[in-house]
């Protein structure tokens, strides 16, 4: 039961997080690049080529935000863990 409560409340997470970085870090970004404005929209041409990253860094801003934010919440858990035991062995 615990496995799947975890399981809904990192994917209401990450779909919070998606939002955030999608409305509010990638805007900002976007305001610092020359000609764009939008972070998603920027590619690099090289030849015929055109490779755009943009989706790459905003996709990858999420993640590491997402992580951050599993990593914060592990620590809290594993420290309310250890009170927990402390109280009930007081040895």
């Amino acid at each position: 039961m615990g496995l799947a409560i975890a399981f809904v409340i990192g994917q209401t997470s990450s779909k919070l997080v998606t939002a955030f970085v999608t409305d509010m870090i990638t805007p900002l970004i976007g305001l610092a690049l020359p000609n764009e404005g939008d972070l998603k929209k920027v590619s690099y041409t090289f030849g015929k080529s055109t490779f755009p990253y943009g989706d790459l860094i905003a996709n990858m801003i999420d993640f590491l935000i997402f992580a951050f934010v599993v990593f914060v919440a592990y620590k809290q858990l594993s420290r309310f863990r250890l009170v927990e035991d402390k109280t009930k062995n007081p040895a």
